[in-house]
């Protein structure tokens, strides 16, 4: 099976003040073991760790510019 990956830029919202946490939550809600998610900001989204650790997710951060982080959520597959 495929794993589905979701890709998402909070970078725009964040710069218009617009609050992404719900953009994230929904766009983890469907991925299922094995699927990964990209996240686009401007800043390592260190508070958002704990929050998806919780939901199964392990994480890899990395600064590709000095307001630019990806970083990558694996939904893992022992929850």
């Amino acid at each position: 099976m495929d794993s589905k990956v979701v890709e998402v830029d909070v970078r725009e919202d964040l710069k218009n003040k617009i609050e992404p946490f719900q953009k994230i939550i929904e766009a983890v809600k469907p991925l299922q073991d094995g699927d990964i998610f990209i996240l686009h900001a401007p800043f390592k989204p260190t508070p958002l760790f704990p929050i998806l650790k919780a939901k199964g997710f392990s994480n890899e951060a990395e600064q590709i510019d000095k307001k630019h982080w990806k970083v990558t959520f694996t939904k893992r597959g022992d929850k």
